[in-house]
């Protein structure tokens, strides 16, 4: 067989496999949905709600008044007193760092745009990328490893969760709650808040009960004969959820994927946190979405996207403005 015949069965061959079906009159090859399918999970609840202010520096810093003044009942005719002043401390938050990159590779970009048969890509995936510093964002401002706000013992955040059940019992009041595998949820949750309200040394505003979905799905089975749920709250755009009512007002049960559920045994480990969302703040630096920074082009013309993201998650007050609940199932 000659060269140039050689060449054609090469090419027939080729064409064969990557055809679909081969008859007279048609050539069926692969066409695909200008649309990509695409449901993955980018953010979560609590990212989207939390209170966002400017850190003060590296660390940045506020103060937090435990106390005020003291006063006293005395005779009217001998008047007799003490001076007495508030009791302050200062609080650091040290700032985190979160990144992302992406490279694209100048031959395939080009092939891409070629065919024009997903035109939006390049930038869905540069879209995608920021997306992906976001949802490590957002878990672990429940679950970052980091254990002090002031000296670092991790490059993640000091997460809420962390925050809470580290701190030391102030006031007698535990801000950590274990509700029985056979107790209410409800009762034990309405108890807790109203511990947190009857403070007659703080002015505690729980705001919000973030809990993994499937927690606040044994909620809804206890509470589907209580009258509890004709109350509903919206709490981000298009998303409405069921309020329990409490001592506090009506407290909305909030369903955060972000918060996990663990194997106990034969059972499940259900955490959720009962947050008064004011006091619950990202400290950020230069700004609070993620910053896209293209750099130089490689010596392949790969083009090089590096996404980043300062800044640190506080629970202030963790041991009275807010609680944590455990249960097993």
């Amino acid at each position: 067989m000659g060269a140039a015949n050689m060449r054609g069965a090469r090419f027939v061959g080729s064409v064969q496999a990557a055809a679909d079906y081969l008859a007279p009159g048609a050539i069926e090859v692969n066409r695909y949905q200008a649309e990509i399918f695409d449901l993955v999970r980018r953010r979560f609840v609590l990212g989207q709600r939390i209170n966002q202010v400017p850190a003060t520096g590296q660390p940045s810093r506020y103060f937090e008044q435990l106390t005020i003044g003291t006063a006293s009942f005395v005779d009217p005719r001998a008047i007799a007193t003490t001076a007495s002043q508030p009791e302050r401390v200062e609080k650091v938050v040290t700032l985190k760092a979160i990144v992302g990159q992406i490279n694209y590779s100048i031959f395939d970009v080009e092939v891409n745009q070629q065919q024009g048969q997903f035109p939006y890509l390049e930038a869905k995936d540069l879209t995608d990328q920021v997306d992906a510093v976001l949802k490590q964002h957002d878990l672990k401002l429940w679950n970052g490893t980091d254990t002090d706000l002031v000296v670092p013992t991790s490059t993640q955040y000091y997460g809420i969760s962390g925050q809470i059940n580290s701190a030391p019992v102030l006031g007698g009041f535990n801000q950590v709650k274990t509700i029985g595998s056979s107790s209410s949820l409800v009762d034990g949750t309405k108890t807790q808040v109203a511990g947190m309200v009857a403070r007659q040394d703080f002015e505690v505003k729980p705001s919000g009960f973030y809990m993994n979905p499937l927690f606040a799905d044994l909620f809804d089975q206890e509470a589907k004969t209580v009258q509890l749920y004709y109350n509903e709250v919206e709490v981000i755009p298009g998303v409405i959820v069921k309020a329990l009512p409490t001592q506090a007002g009506l407290l909305p049960l909030i369903p955060d994927a972000g918060l996990s559920v663990l194997p106990s045994g034969a059972q499940n480990q259900y955490s959720g946190a009962i947050l008064s969302e004011e006091f619950v703040e990202y400290h950020w630096l230069t700004s609070p979405i993620p910053r896209v920074f293209q750099l130089g082009l490689v010596g392949n013309l790969a083009a090089q996207f590096v996404i980043v993201k300062f800044g640190a998650v506080v629970a202030k007050g963790p041991n009275y403005a807010h609680s944590w609940v455990l249960t097993t199932r």
